[in-house]
């Protein structure tokens, strides 16, 4: 499995809506994708950082590659109109998978 980490810096009077869009549209249009294995979108928790993440979670490198393209690894992947409530363009980096905790041992898991 390799975990993919999109991260870019919102306009701060964008934030709100850029991250309700991720969330309603781009976040769940993963799911169409073969090899796609979920996700979450994260926003900084400070009031003047507005940092966005989007942690995505691919089988393996051709699923990837089917998503992003031959350049996966490095390029990013937005819309055009994006680029206007960002301060910069979004950045990406990868990681795998060596070990995951749903929940705490010996702590009831939370509901679904």
């Amino acid at each position: 499995m390799i975990i993919r980490i999109w991260e870019a810096q919102v306009a701060p009077h964008r934030a709100e809506d850029f991250c309700a869009r991720l969330a309603s549209t781009v976040l769940p249009g993963l799911g169409r994708w073969d090899g796609f294995l979920g996700g979450e979108l994260l926003r900084a928790c400070a009031d003047e950082d507005h940092r966005v993440q989007m942690i995505t979670r691919w089988r393996d490198e051709e699923a990837l590659r089917a998503y992003a393209g031959p350049m996966w690894r490095f390029r990013p992947v937005w819309s055009e109109g994006e680029l206007a409530e960002l301060e910069h363009p979004p950045t990406v980096v990868h990681f795998h998978s060596l070990s995951r905790l749903d929940h705490v041992p010996g702590k009831p898991a939370a509901a679904a």
